[in-house]
């Protein structure tokens, strides 16, 4: 995986903002950051994990931003109750925030709901969006306020300290969807998914494929240096869709790019 690629990546992930999730949203085009920026990443974590580390990086490369806490966990009575991501510092205004940060892939089911809102779901359907902003509401933004945050933080007045949410997201629709959604959604829209049977019947001597590991997901395709044809990642298509697990693809073809998923369901 090239480091600085993926770093790349989230630099300039979409995000969502207040108008579709509620809450106050810190885009990462606020840090002042100097261009061509690397640092070295771990290779053994999660893609969470590793987007996590890659935005605290972020904060602390930036000129305008300081990170004074991280990924610290709230315990009562040796019972954890959550994790707090961040309290971060402008170093201009010297305003504190309680940032929560996610990165996630979600694909609209247009046939769950008629509120868009509720039709964002994960490649596997065990997550959705409205889900993560129910626990955001209902859990992890409350932790700042509990009492043992308190003990936590005495050194900051917790009541000086805003919230705000950077929730980075790569959307994926329907193949031939041809509904509009809203630019909200539409500018975070990075391909689109199919099943199985579809893929297949699109197949084409020319396209050539890459099914990237789940730490490249989100990199972009064009990127990518090795190639293979369809014989070649047959197989593990196969297994992954009898397994229930939705395989991210790229493909190339006559000098485009593309990033679909192949679902399951």
């Amino acid at each position: 995986m090239k480091t600085k690629s993926r770093i790349t990546s989230i630099v300039k992930a979409d995000s969502l903002d207040a108008t579709i999730t509620g809450f106050q949203s810190f885009d990462l085009s606020k840090l002042n950051l100097q261009s061509d920026l690397d640092f070295i990443l771990p290779t053994n974590i999660r893609l969470g994990h590793l987007e996590e580390k890659i935005v605290s990086e972020l904060i602390k490369s930036s000129t305008n931003y300081n990170v004074l806490f991280e990924h610290f966990q709230i315990i009562e009575d040796r019972k954890t109750l959550g994790e707090i991501d961040f309290i971060i510092k402008n170093r201009i205004d010297k305003k504190l925030i309680h940032l929560e940060l996610a990165y996630k892939f979600y694909l609209f089911d247009p046939g769950i709901s008629s509120e868009p809102i509720n039709n964002w779901i994960g490649p596997n359907r065990n997550d959705s969006l409205i889900e993560k902003l129910n626990k955001l509401k209902n859990k992890q933004f409350p932790l700042l306020y509990h009492k043992c945050t308190a003990s936590k933080l005495e050194t900051i007045d917790i009541d000086s300290v805003s919230q705000a949410l950077c929730l980075l997201v790569s959307l994926f629709i329907p193949y031939e969807f041809k509904t509009k959604l809203s630019p909200s959604y539409e500018k975070a829209i990075k391909g689109y998914y199919l099943n199985l049977e579809t893929f297949i019947s699109l197949q084409d001597s020319e396209k050539s494929y890459c099914l990237p590991s789940k730490k490249e997901w989100g990199m972009d395709a064009s990127e990518n240096k090795i190639w293979t044809n369809y014989q070649d990642v047959e197989n593990q298509i196969m297994k992954s869709i009898e397994e229930k697990q939705a395989p991210l693809c790229w493909q190339k073809y006559k000098g485009t790019y593309l990033s679909f998923f192949i679902v399951w369901w």
